[in-house]
């Protein structure tokens, strides 16, 4: 691919009227007013059921959108461009169907998206923390893809099958599989088949557990960003935070017209930094608030995150105490000593810091750490000076506790 080609120029018009829309901050109903038009317009270009919308129409939202110079001229000609010569015109397959919106990802979907169809990307892992994000930010990514250049998806769960030989299901349209919880690992030969045989083919693969392919790219997925302490008392600046974002939409969900309050605010953001934005936390924790305010929350928190368990309702979720647990046992035990060092020490760190800590080889060093951010277990923090790091808060408390082998056991025996 021409490594001069912007993401203009592959992305489908109703893919580029939706990113365009969002990164402004409007809804389809906002810009639909705007715009004079109606909504369902706005639906049916963005879902790709109008692909050639007529020249007024385009003028009027490129208006609305306060489009201007290369802006405006790339969103007039993804409204011209034809379908590309030998493209195949039957339907492509499309993604399963996410069971609730995605919040804060807009920047991973973004790069995601961008690595497959702009870049070229074949096989890219995604790995994480169980209950980071990794299976919802993969349906999006899916899901543009999908509507935005037209690419069939196939979605499995685990790893591939040879028997049911996955070639001939591909076809030669550009698909994007989909591996979601390859935690068992990928057969790397059925792969390399898979690629020479379906030349459209690119792959995006999700588990807790990396492991590297050849030709791959890994990718951490971390938590969602969390406030810092100085917002604590600004309910507007909370409110952009991406953890903050997500719990307050879970929030709304199940308290229809939930506003965040300046004297409940400071709990809000209390409860995001100490679930470390870890959305299968944040989502368990509000499946209480119908019954439980913000800081009735937090004060139960307060005796051990791993003690509040799933409501009777309204949370499908796993067991976020398990995953950490899991998580844990799955580190050498260099890597976990080092783990809990880190946990011991105050504050962020730098990876030089932490192989001064291991008291390891600076090789060996670097790669637990990079062992340690791989599994969700840290997460680096914004810095001045180079890269730092800093231990999950859950962690923090679950090596205080069970940190040996065996500690999802024992947490879900607590939980």
């Amino acid at each position: 691919m021409d490594g001069s080609q912007t993401p203009q120029s592959t992305t489908g018009f109703g893919e580029l009227l939706r990113i365009r829309r969002e990164r402004v901050g409007l809804t389809q109903q906002v810009l639909a007013d705007h715009a004079t038009l109606s909504v369902r317009a706005i639906r049916d270009m963005e879902s790709g059921r109008v692909q050639r919308p007529r020249q007024e129409t385009v003028r009027l939202l490129a208006e609305a959108l306060r489009l201007e110079g290369r802006g405006r001229s790339d969103f007039e000609a993804a409204a011209r461009r034809p379908f590309p010569a030998g493209e195949p015109r039957d339907e492509p397959t499309a993604p399963p169907v996410a069971r609730g919106a995605i919040v804060g990802r807009e920047l991973e979907t973004e790069v995601l998206a961008d690595a497959f169809a702009v870049h070229g990307d074949r096989l890219v892992t995604v790995a994480g923390l169980g209950g980071v994000g990794k299976t919802r930010l993969a349906l999006e990514v899916a899901r543009r893809l999908h509507l935005g250049s037209r690419w069939s998806v196939r979605w499995h769960r685990g790893g591939l099958d040879r028997r049911t030989d996955p070639a001939r299901a591909l076809g030669d349209r550009p698909t994007l599989l989909v591996l979601d919880g390859a935690d068992a690992g990928v057969d790397s030969v059925l792969l390399d088949e898979l690629f020479q045989r379906c030349p459209g083919l690119r792959v995006l693969i999700t588990a807790r557990v990396p492991r590297p392919l050849p030709g791959g790219q890994v990718i951490p997925l971390a938590p969602l960003p969390t406030p810092g302490p100085e917002l604590d008392h600004d309910p507007v600046a909370l409110a952009e935070v991406g953890a903050v974002r997500l719990l307050l939409t879970h929030l709304r969900r199940l308290r229809p017209g939930y506003r965040l309050e300046r004297d409940e605010a400071p709990a809000v953001a209390a409860l995001c930094r100490q679930l470390d934005g870890l959305p299968g936390a944040l989502e368990l924790v509000a499946g209480w608030s119908t019954v439980l305010s913000p800081r009735q929350l937090l004060a139960r928190l307060a005796d051990g995150p791993f003690h509040l368990g799933p409501p009777p309702i309204g949370y499908g979720g796993g067991d976020v105490g398990a995953a950490l647990g899991a998580a844990l046992d799955r580190l050498t035990l260099d890597e976990r000593d080092l783990l809990q060092r880190l946990a011991a020490e105050p504050g962020d760190w730098s990876g030089d810091d932490a192989v001064a800590l291991s008291g390891r080889p600076p090789q060996e060093g670097l790669a637990a750490v990079h062992s340690l951010l791989a599994g969700g277990l840290i997460r680096s923090v914004p810095a001045r000076d180079g890269v730092r790091f800093t231990v999950l808060n859950l962690c923090r408390r679950l090596c205080g506790t069970a940190s040996g082998p065996g500690a999802h056991r024992q947490l879900a025996a607590a939980g």
